[in-house]
């Protein structure tokens, strides 16, 4: 009875208006513990406990986002660029970049961020280099394959690195006719690390 009665809002009415308090559904998050009592409670820990006990499950997830990833790339070469086909390529990879470092990947979000870059700013879609796709895609998988081998870090970032300055000079190219836009996107980063 109190469960279902906490859970419905109440309602005062009066002459000219009524007053409506929202239930507090918070109020069961809520622990009540005398002064002085020890909690043993530490949310970054428990945080990474729960990473831990997924991150067997990271090199699969991560082979099904490059899948995905893939996938989106053989759309564009069956069909073409289109808003479907270039929205469907641009998640996959912005999807990638996000969750490389958490899934154990952190070599990986470089490219995909290089990827990101080049389907975002290419003013004409119709003019996407489909080989600097290609180039993007295969990286991202060949980094994800040999994330563990010897020297993989160091090749990484170099692929990295020459991926973006490829797909820089693509987007500096293309935008020529767009000054200010190409002085925005070509501007060094504000954040520290990027």
């Amino acid at each position: 009875m109190t469960e279902k009665k906490n859970s419905i809002a109440a309602v005062s009415t009066f002459a000219d208006h009524e007053v409506i308090v929202p239930p507090n559904k918070l109020k069961k998050a809520v622990v009540n513990v005398r002064p002085g009592t020890h909690i043993d409670f530490d949310p970054v820990s428990r945080a990474e406990a729960a990473l831990a006990e997924l991150a067997s499950e990271f090199s699969s997830w991560m082979e099904q986002e490059c899948d995905r990833l893939d996938a989106a790339r053989m759309a564009i070469r069956a069909c073409g660029v289109d808003t479907a086909t270039r929205d469907s390529l641009f998640r996959a990879a912005h999807d990638i970049k996000g969750q490389a470092a958490t899934f154990g990947f952190p070599l990986v979000a470089p490219v995909a961020e290089s990827l990101c870059r080049l389907i975002e700013h290419a003013p004409d879609m119709a003019r996407l280099p489909i080989d600097l796709v290609d180039q993007h895609v295969d990286a991202i998988r060949a980094i994800t394959h040999r994330n563990t081998r010897g020297d993989s870090a160091m090749n990484a970032a170099r692929l990295a690195e020459r991926l973006r300055q490829v797909t820089d000079e693509f987007l500096r190219r293309e935008n020529r006719d767009r000054p200010d836009y190409l002085e925005s996107i070509l501007a060094p980063p504000i954040a520290p690390g990027d």
